[in-house]
């Protein structure tokens, strides 16, 4: 009896230490916001959803494309010739932006506009957002972060909301019993309901990943946490979700990151899969199973986004990046431009590459035709010889082979043979198809310290397969980067920044 009051006693003094420790933390932090003129987070948060309330009219500007930004949403509306682009952020090297902005993209016109709406949520990114075309069409927007203009707070929404296209309106949903606040999580719409899964939260102090399941239905407004029987994935974010035609879901990938010792942390990039099986005869009801996609081989990566083929048949992916550990404190990424397709009826990766053989045959005739010289007939060839194997089962064509990639530090270069055209690699850009193209937006590149944020969009027909297009071009060159005080100090005495100095993970790596 002694020894459990003694133990409970042990237990309050933890509980009071562990509250004592918070408070001082929160006083120190409230006198460093107040030392750079900066709010509390909540309330900056609190105050924008206040204003966005008072808007009283839905107002249609026509605008240019959307400025530069990752982890953003970007999809194809369900009902019209158009694709959305909601949120994001960018950050200059010394201010983080974060928005809130809902464009809409007339495909036909090549035009922009922004739609402003009564009562729309508070800038976001590293949230999830869905589409659906019931009742006139519906965006499904879930969780995401804000961060203060100096990065000194982040905070993580839990919140859910819908916005009817039809009516221009956006609804904030509150029920009980849903996903804890989080960013970097997935989300797919099966049926009539929606799936998250996985995702982080990190104040600064601490941070979790996560890889529960929570199920919402759009007809009764109700979330569900569902407890899957099997062993699950470890927790994550970043990873690839797909629903497949037979109500399953995939989960591929993803990044965590862990604590080694104090101030060092040492991230994980997965590369395993497993799906989410329904019972029978109990929608309510899953079991996991870790399965092996085949295939082409490619290399470990994170920020890999995923978008769905209409039929859901198939999945693509592009770019990505993976982290290469220097030492405990310095770490410069790897990152990627090309495209994959995941069959998902068989599970299986293969490699895209463009239909370029046709080209330079074309290319050799006409040589043959002409009179001339060695130096350039062996340019053709040689130029052939260094194109892959390719197949063509009569859909699309692909190969299996390495992938390309550009470490952190060597700013990307386009290659400057049309034919041979691929978007710069990139990390958390935007994917989205709509009547058998594949548009890509934005995302991040990192050339040494510097962030290079892009704002360009390319297409792709996925049955030709012959080119990229580009339909805003690449503003790499044009990009800011102020950087920080120590940066500028470390140009003016070396005379460059080095690339491969990099402290600590990147947050977006995770989104």
């Amino acid at each position: 009896m002694g020894k459990k009051e003694k133990g409970k006693k042990k237990g309050k003094g933890v509980e009071k230490t562990l509250a004592k420790t918070e408070k001082k933390v929160a006083n120190k932090i409230k006198k460093e916001l107040i030392a750079i003129g900066e709010d509390d987070i909540e309330t900056i948060v609190a105050q924008i959803e206040k204003e966005e309330k008072q808007r009283l009219h839905v107002t249609e500007t026509q605008v240019d494309p959307p400025s530069s930004r990752l982890n953003f949403s970007f999809v194809s509306h369900p009902n019209k010739d158009q694709l959305i682009l909601y949120g994001g952020e960018y950050f200059n090297g010394q201010k983080t932006y974060v928005y809130n902005e809902l464009f809409f993209y007339n495909i036909p016109n090549n035009i922009w506009t922004i739609v402003k709406a009564p009562g729309a949520p508070p800038p976001r990114c590293g949230h999830q957002m869905v589409t659906t075309s019931a009742n006139n069409g519906q965006l499904w927007i879930f969780g995401g972060e804000f961060a203060s203009p100096t990065q000194s707070q982040f905070y993580h929404y839990r919140d859910l909301w819908v916005y009817h296209l039809g009516e221009k309106k956006w609804e904030k949903i509150s029920p009980t019993n849903g996903p804890s606040a989080r960013s970097g999580h997935r989300m797919i719409i099966l049926k009539k309901r929606l799936v998250v899964f996985g995702g982080f939260h990190d104040n600064l102090r601490d941070y979790k990943y996560f890889n529960d399941i929570h199920v919402f239905d759009i007809e009764t407004y109700k979330w569900t946490k569902v407890e899957p029987v099997g062993t699950p994935p470890a927790p994550r974010s970043g990873c690839c979700m797909a629903a497949l035609s037979d109500g399953r879901i995939l989960i591929y990938g993803g990044y965590s990151k862990e604590k080694v010792k104090k101030d060092v942390d040492k991230g994980c990039v997965y590369t395993d899969a497993f799906i989410l099986v329904p019972e029978k005869h109990n929608a309510e009801k899953f079991k996991w199973q870790q399965v092996k996609l085949g295939g082409s081989t490619f290399s470990p990566r994170c920020s890999m986004p995923m978008v769905m083929s209409p039929n859901n048949l198939s999945a693509y992916c592009f770019g990505g990046v993976f982290d290469i550990e220097e030492d405990e404190e310095n770490i410069s990424g790897q990152f990627f431009n090309n495209l994959l397709q995941l069959d998902l009826e068989k599970l299986n990766w293969r490699s895209v590459s463009l239909n370029e053989r046709k080209e330079i045959k074309q290319r050799r005739r006409k040589n043959k035709d002409e009179d001339v010289g060695d130096d350039e007939e062996m340019e053709v060839k040689e130029v052939e010889e260094k194109l892959p194997t390719i197949l063509d089962d009569g859909v699309f064509t692909v190969t299996i082979g390495p992938t390309t990639s550009v470490a952190a530090g060597k700013v990307p270069v386009i290659s400057e043979i049309k034919d041979n055209f691929h978007p710069s690699p990139r990390m958390n850009c935007g994917l989205a198809i709509k009547h058998g193209m594949l548009y890509l937006y934005g995302g991040m590149f990192e050339d040494g310290d510097r962030q290079l944020t892009y704002s360009d969009l390319y297409s792709l027909d996925l049955k030709k397969l012959d080119k990229w297009k580009t339909l805003i071009e690449d503003s790499g060159a044009k990009m800011e980067w102020f950087g920080s005080d120590s940066e500028q100090e470390d140009e003016q005495t070396d005379g460059s920044s080095d690339s491969n100095d990099q402290d600590g993970d990147s947050e977006m790596e995770t989104n």
